[in-house]
């Protein structure tokens, strides 16, 4: 028996313990890594998360809506106390609705004001240079178009890459990030022929456009932002395939 404990307590060599402690870093190294990939992807997430809330503060404060009459149309009126004779001046709906309506009316005329200049303060303390809307209803995308393209604007919202600005004669060309989920322009590769492209601009005039075809190049290739229409409106949607090799391009032209 004392043979066979000190064959074993023998057989464990100084290089085999070497070898485990090696193993052993390597494992613990191994889940560091692990603990800091899904940290990142995390952080990654969350971030796309907040932009994307940032990007709707945005659409919802640039797209005007007519005022909501509902609530003006309260039943509150103030009536005259005969019993104290005292003058009171009665407020009716009518008045209620009219001081509602030209309050709102100036709240988004002051909003207006600040949208037109293409300047837009969020809430996150930064100026963005808003020059309209894009919806592309077939896919449920729509955000507002910030007027350059960046890193940092393209985790925010769809980005002017080149052309004039919305819905001028021209080729506008809009880019979008493809998260390969239903954010961006993730879903921009599964359009066909004949889906509808909208912009809004800045004055409110939505324009329909057209797509009449779609292709992917190699991210050095830009012919698709050239700007000889023959005179008519266009747009260009452009996104990354799925594995990031290429550019999806849609090509739209507006809607006779």
């Amino acid at each position: 028996m004392n043979q066979i404990l000190v064959t074993q307590k023998l057989y464990i060599t100084p290089e085999l313990k070497k070898k485990k402690r090696a193993y052993k870093m390597s494992f613990i190294a191994c889940i560091i890594v692990m603990i800091l990939l899904i940290g990142m992807y995390t952080y990654a997430n969350y971030d796309r998360m907040k932009n994307e809330e940032l990007s709707g503060t945005i659409l919802a404060d640039i797209d005007f809506q007519e005022p909501d009459e509902t609530e003006a149309n309260s039943e509150d009126e103030t009536t005259i106390d005969e019993n104290e004779n005292a003058l009171i001046v009665a407020i009716t709906k009518e008045q209620v609705i009219e001081e509602t309506v030209n309050s709102n009316v100036e709240i988004k005329e002051e909003e207006k004001k600040n949208i037109i200049s293409g300047q837009y303060k969020a809430s996150n303390g930064k100026t963005y240079s808003i020059i309209g809307i894009i919806n592309i209803p077939k896919i449920n995308v729509r955000y507002p178009i910030i007027s350059e393209t960046s890193d940092a604007l393209l985790k925010v919202s769809a980005c002017k890459f080149w052309g004039p600005n919305a819905n001028e004669v021209g080729n506008l060309c809009v880019v979008g990030h493809n998260y390969k989920n239903s954010k961006f322009f993730s879903k921009v590769p599964t359009l066909t022929i004949g889906d509808i492209v909208t912009i809004t601009d800045l004055n409110g005039v939505t324009v329909e456009y057209e797509v009449y075809d779609m292709y992917t190049v190699d991210p050095a290739d830009t012919k698709c932002t050239s700007q000889l229409t023959q005179g008519k409106r266009e747009v260009t949607v452009i996104t990354c395939t799925d594995d990031t090799k290429q550019r999806v391009v849609v090509k739209c032209t507006e809607k006779v």
